[in-house]
């Protein structure tokens, strides 16, 4: 079911430039698109909507399934990193990923570029970097969720109200409290008003701390939760969209400047 819609994602890097625009930072977006159709869909998404906004907020950019462009250098050229769907997956993506953000790099990472069971094969980026650890849980099926904003100081929140609905998304939970972790600063976790979360009741969140937006201080990185549409998966059909929120798209627009030095 999903050949029409990898047959979509070609290899070729997919390029916007910004116009008129001086100095644009140069954003790569790296991608997997080759499994779970919400995830696929959530690739297409940004790679129409990232290029849509190119222009008007000083970047320009290219997306690509070559991941190994964090392992020769190639990384090097770009201001920002995007993680759509995956994370580095051999040894070499893996410590030029780390050599590019230990040098000066930016990154944003969404949804599944967090995901992990296994922690302990690469402990920077899960322990360190992003603090997470492993995947605990999830919620299901997609749904909105009521966010409060934690932190309406840093560049990519301050222009956010103190709660937002977000889009709908799967939302993920983590071994580690983040809140334990001096280096993460949480800029926004799920409201209380949410609860419960989910529509299976096996799969929902009934109470509880969910961090859905943070940053690491050692770092230039924003990490967002969301990033998996709710899908009707037996025609391969999106039933929502992941760029909804206008308040979500201005924490990315926001968040983007901030990581390329144009905010």
């Amino acid at each position: 079911m999903l050949l029409a819609t990898l047959l979509g994602l070609a290899v070729a890097p997919v390029h916007a430039t910004a116009r008129g625009a001086a100095a644009p930072f140069k954003v790569l977006a790296l991608y997997n698109g080759t499994w779970d159709a919400a995830h696929i869909n959530f690739v297409h998404e940004a790679n129409d909507w990232f290029p849509q906004q190119a222009a008007q907020n000083g970047f320009t950019y290219t997306a690509s399934n070559d991941w190994n462009q964090l392992a020769d250098g190639r990384v090097d050229g770009y201001k920002v990193v995007l993680f759509l769907d995956d994370l580095p997956q051999t040894a070499a993506q893996r410590s030029g990923f780390e050599r590019y953000m230990r040098a000066g790099g930016a990154w944003m990472g969404f949804h599944v570029a967090a995901f992990t069971t296994e922690a302990q094969n690469w402990p920077w980026y899960h322990d360190q970097f992003l603090g997470s650890g492993n995947f605990k849980s999830n919620t299901w099926g997609p749904t909105t969720a009521t966010l409060r904003v934690e932190d309406r100081t840093h560049p990519s929140t301050k222009a956010l109200p103190a709660t937002f609905t977000s889009s709908v998304s799967e939302w993920y939970s983590w071994s580690k409290d983040l809140r334990q972790n001096p280096d993460i600063k949480i800029l926004a976790s799920v409201d209380p008003s949410s609860f419960p979360l989910g529509t299976d009741p096996n799969q929902t969140w009934y109470d509880g701390y969910y961090p859905i937006l943070w940053t690491n201080s050692k770092y230039k990185m924003l990490y967002a939760n969301f990033g998996h549409n709710a899908m009707d998966y037996e025609h391969n059909t999106p039933l929502s969209s992941t760029f909804d929120s206008a308040t979500q798209n201005r924490f990315l627009l926001d968040g983007l400047k901030w990581l390329g030095g144009a905010g």
